[in-house]
C-alpha cells in the first residue's frame, strides 16, 4: 500500500507516512487573531478527536498570535499561508509545527527560497498545497481545462521547486471539488512521488452533501492505500469534521476504538420512535471510550437477530422494547426506559 511506502515527516510531536496511523485534521473558522476564540475552538476539536489543527495566517498579528495559541494547545499547529511569503517565516518565527503553501501564489521563486530556508533552519515541515481551482494557465492550456493530469503536473512542479532548494521534509496535497477528478490525481499523484499525502474532497459542500461526497471520494482513495492525513471540508461546524472523518475511517477499517451504532432504516412495522431514539443512542455513546456494537433496531423481524450480533442492542416492539447483551436478552423495558436501560449497560460494561 502507498501510505506504508512513504517518507515518515514529523509534525510536532507526531509521525505521519511509513504505515504510521492516518491522522485527522481540521481547520479553525475564528480570527486567529483573536486567541481567546481560537483556542477554544481547538481545544473542543481537540475532545472530539482532532489530531492535527490549521490556522490561517493572513496577516503579521495572526502571525504573532499562532505563539500564545500554541501553548494552550495539544495538537500539532499548522500556518495556512496565500499570497504573503513574510507571513509564512513569521508563523514558523512564533511556533507553527507545520506550513502550508502553494509556491505558485507567495511571488515567484527567491520568496518560496526565503521560506524554504527558514524552514531548513527549524526542521519545519512544508505541506504544499495545489486546488483544482487555482490550477495555473499554463496547464489549463496544455490539457485543455482542469484535469487530473494537470493538477498533479502543477503540485509536482512545485515539489521539485522546493528540492532545488535542497529540502524535502514536504507534504503534498491536490484537491478539487469534483470527487471523480479528485480521486483520479490522487492515484496519479501516488504513483509519483513517495511524500506523504494529505487527502480531501475541498469545497465539498455543506454537513450532508459535504460528508457524503467526502465520504465517496475519500472512501476510494483512502480504500487504495492512499494517503497518511485526512480532512473532510464541510461548511458548517468543524466537529462535524471530525465526526466525519473518523466515521470514514472506522468505516473502512483503518481505526478501531469507539461505539459503531447500528439502526434499522424504520417501516410500517416500527412500533417505537427508533428514529428518535437511534439520534439519541448516537449522541450518548460518544461519551463512552469502549470499542464494541450497539444496535438499535425497531421491530420482530431483524431487531432480536441484529441485536445479537451486537455487543449491546435494543429490539423494539410495540411501545416497548428488548435489551439485549452480547446475544442474551436481559430484559424488556417500556419505550420510555429503554435510552436509560442503555446507559445503565453502558456504565456498567464488562
Amino acid at each position: 500500500m502507498h501510505r506504508e511506502n512513504t517518507k515518515v515527516i514529523q509534525i510536532g510531536d507526531r509521525k505521519i507516512g511509513g504505515g504510521n496511523p492516518i491522522l485527522i485534521q481540521s481547520m479553525t473558522n475564528t480570527k486567529t487573531q483573536d486567541i481567546v476564540s481560537t483556542v477554544a475552538q481547538i481545544l473542543e476539536l481537540e475532545q472530539a478527536g482532532c489530531e492535527i489543527i490549521r490556522c490561517t495566517v493572513p496577516d503579521m498579528e495572526s502571525a504573532r498570535a499562532l505563539a500564545e495559541i500554541k501553548k494552550q494547545i495539544h495538537i500539532p499547529l499548522v500556518a495556512d499561508i496565500h499570497f504573503d511569503y513574510k507571513m509564512a517565516i513569521a508563523a514558523m518565527e512564533n511556533g507553527a509545527d507545520k506550513i502550508r503553501i502553494n509556491p505558485g501564489n507567495i511571488g515567484g521563486r527567491d520568496n518560496v527560497k526565503a521560506v524554504v530556508d527558514t524552514a531548513k533552519e527549524r526542521g519545519i515541515p512544508i505541506r504544499v498545497g495545489v486546488n483544482s481551482g487555482s490550477l495555473e494557465k499554463e496547464f489549463l492550456e496544455k490539457y485543455g481545462g482542469v484535469t487530473a493530469e494537470g493538477i498533479v503536473e502543477s503540485a509536482m512542479d512545485k515539489v521539485h521547486m522546493i528540492e532545488e532548494f535542497d529540502y524535502d521534509r514536504l507534504v503534498i496535497s491536490i484537491k478539487s471539488s469534483d470527487v471523480l477528478m479528485c480521486v483520479r490525481a490522487h492515484e496519479l499523484l501516488a504513483a509519483r512521488t513517495e511524500y506523504p499525502l494529505h487527502v480531501g474532497i475541498t469545497e465539498s459542500g455543506t454537513v450532508q452533501s459535504g460528508s457524503i461526497k467526502s465520504a465517496i471520494g475519500l472512501g476510494l482513495i483512502l480504500h487504495q492505500g492512499i494517503g497518511d492525513t485526512v480532512r473532510v471540508s464541510l461548511t458548517g461546524d468543524p466537529v462535524e469534521e471530525i465526526r466525519a472523518a473518523k466515521l470514514i475511517l472506522k468505516t473502512l477499517k483503518l481505526r478501531g476504538g469507539g461505539i459503531e451504532v447500528v439502526s434499522c432504516p424504520t417501516c410500517g412495522r416500527t412500533g417505537i420512535d427508533l428514529i428518535g431514539l437511534a439520534e439519541r443512542v448516537e449522541k450518548l455513546v460518544c461519551n463512552y471510550p469502549l470499542t464494541i456494537k450497539v444496535a438499535v433496531m425497531g421491530c420482530a423481524v431483524n431487531g432480536p437477530g441484529e441485536a445479537r450480533e451486537a455487543d449491546l442492542g435494543i429490539a423494539g416492539g410495540a411501545g416497548e422494547g428488548l435489551i439485549f447483551k452480547k446475544g442474551e436478552i436481559l430484559r424488556k423495558v417500556p419505550e420510555g426506559d429503554l435510552l436509560n436501560a442503555l446507559k445503565e449497560e453502558l456504565d456498567n460494561w464488562k
